[in-house]
């Protein structure tokens, strides 16, 4: 399960660690790709195999339904750790999140986001919404 929010930079050759929390709870590859409201989700393989699953259950001639499904699949890339623990953030994904150099990891029980710092501070501080009017609609979902 991944819980909390880090603080990182990317460095000159867009390469990144995870924080060592998140690294502990990850058994396997993971999937960067294009992720709501310009994040972007770091999902384990079994997690995107899962998304990919559902996925396919849905109708293939829905233009409504294959179009956000493109864009997700092919912005989609598998992570592949260095010998330093580093990853590289594929340059498309960096230009879609607007990373610059610091960065914030966020956890969010089955995937982590990577936001850019600008973005997830103006994201998270909204001054228009309480948190409890948000949190209101999870009961719809049972939560």
């Amino acid at each position: 399960m991944f819980l909390g929010e880090y603080d990182y930079k990317i460095d000159n050759k867009n390469r990144f660690r995870l924080p060592s929390k998140f690294k502990k709870e990850i058994e396997g590859n993971l999937v960067l790709t294009k992720g709501n409201d310009g994040c972007i989700f770091i999902l384990t393989a079994e997690e995107f195999k899962a998304l990919v699953k559902k996925s396919s259950e849905l109708p293939m001639f829905d233009s409504s339904l294959q179009r956000p499904l493109r864009l997700l699949y092919s912005s989609a890339s598998e992570l592949e750790e260095d010998n330093q623990g580093r990853y590289l953030l594929p340059s498309n994904l960096k230009n879609y999140a607007k990373i610059d150099k610091d960065v914030v990891f966020v956890g969010v029980g089955t995937r982590i986001e990577m936001w850019s710092k600008d973005a997830w501070e103006q994201y998270s501080m909204r001054e228009d919404e309480s948190f409890d009017d948000l949190v209101k609609g999870l009961s719809d979902y049972g939560i």
